[in-house]
């Protein structure tokens, strides 16, 4: 059985809203830097003396969490922004000290973090990689070892005796995870940044971690919006919430939680208005077997003619997939006298790509709109379509209709 490589206990970060973390933050840290610059500083002087109070300026981003990951693993790391991920990785990278608690780390870490992160603007592309490697404790003839396949694998070897400065993002993300990759570290720890690369170079990553995990034995922790990369790529995972763990385990599980919190299932107060939408939901156990099925429910004071609940459900750059109301499939009107009302819409084979989605309704008299809630829900799809192994299925449109091919072989 596998031994940990990375224990975590009742590890906790703190920041004070309003001043800079800047050489520590911690009090010495603090009055070494107040010392320097005296009147600079008067005011992180002054908040010094309520530096170990809780009060509104307090911010915990990370609070007495605690975990353990075994060798070989791949644990994937879940929340939404803000949730405390990347202070987790620059805590475990050694970018950042955490208030308190206990961190124990058996082998060498090379992590890819924040775009350029452990890169030096001045140097090259090629001074970088013996700097990282020499940071990691190689020697000059292990680097040279790995030189050209580090090269060859970032796609940056025309440009690799030019001063990072001057690279895209995109190229000092090829570049930084191909270093972290192949410098033979026994932790690699990725956060979301492989996002800023295009889509070949993120399936190439994600093939290159399953390697390192399953065949050289390394332990990689992984963070992602994308739930299919870390479906496909993690054993287990954990989420965290407002910088505390509230789920952690077999991956699948963790997946399934996630999702079902993630869903904003709207119970909305009576606003003073004569018509208000009480409630909208989307079924998750169907939603994970590819079938679309949400629930609205209204209330009015007064009768009303022809009333629409309408949708229409939004990708992650803000463009409309699909949506619908009565009024598109001919559905006759109704008149509704009772004070409530309720409207089903189904649709049984959703063909759209793994990604997070946002969905706006409205409800109207069939004239005007009687009330309008934008991004009502957001909720996260995993497909399981072949659509997901072209080299970018966004270029064939948002939408994946079945579509049936006929074709006849030619005889010469």
């Amino acid at each position: 059985m596998s031994k940990s490589v990375i224990k975590v206990d009742q590890l906790s970060k703190r920041y004070r809203l309003g001043l800079k973390e800047k050489q520590s933050d911690t009090l010495l840290g603090q009055i070494s830097q107040a010392i320097q610059s005296p009147w600079k500083n008067l005011k992180q002087l002054r908040a010094l003396n309520r530096f170990g109070q809780e009060d509104d300026s307090v911010f915990w981003a990370l609070k007495d969490i605690s975990f353990e990951v075994k060798g070989g693993e791949v644990l994937g790391i879940i929340g939404k922004n803000g949730a405390g991920k990347s202070t987790l990785l620059k805590i475990l990278s050694q970018i950042t000290e955490p208030t308190s608690g206990k961190i124990e780390i058996h082998g060498r870490v090379a992590s890819l973090l924040e775009v350029g992160t452990g890169f030096h603007p001045e140097l090259s592309g090629r001074e970088n990689i013996y700097m990282n490697g020499t940071i990691l404790g190689m020697t000059r003839r292990e680097i040279d070892s790995k030189l050209d396949e580090i090269i060859d694998f970032s796609g940056v070897e025309k440009f690799i005796d030019t001063p990072v400065k001057f690279y895209s993002s995109g190229m000092k993300v090829r570049l930084g995870f191909s270093v972290a990759a192949h410098l033979d570290p026994e932790i690699l720890i990725i956060d979301e940044v492989l996002a800023v690369g295009d889509y070949e170079f993120q399936k190439k990553c994600l093939g290159k971690m399953e390697d390192v995990s399953k065949n050289q034995g390394r332990t990689v922790l992984f963070v992602s919006h994308q739930m299919d990369a870390i479906k496909n790529l993690c054993q287990k995972g954990l989420i965290l919430k407002n910088g505390t763990i509230v789920s952690s385990g077999l991956i699948e599980k963790v997946i399934s939680e996630y999702l079902d919190s993630d869903i904003v299932n709207k119970k909305l107060q009576a606003n003073g208005n004569d018509t208000f939408i009480s409630k909208i939901d989307l079924d998750l156990e169907l939603l994970k077997s590819g079938v679309f099925e949400i629930n609205f429910e209204f209330f009015s004071n007064k009768p009303i003619q022809n009333p629409i609940f309408g949708f229409v459900v939004y990708n992650q750059l803000g463009s409309p997939v699909f949506g619908s109301n009565p009024r598109f499939h001919t559905i006759n009107y109704l008149s509704i006298k009772n004070k409530e009302g309720k409207f089903k819409a189904r649709l049984e084979d959703l063909r759209i790509h793994s990604g997070v989605y946002k969905i706006s309704v409205w409800f109207s008299n069939g004239s005007i709109d009687l009330e309008k809630i934008d991004n009502a829900i957001t909720f996260e799809f995993i497909s399981l379509s072949v659509y997901n192994d072209l080299p970018n299925p966004l270029y064939i449109g948002a939408y994946n209709p079945a579509v049936i091919w006929e074709i006849n072989k030619t005889i010469e």
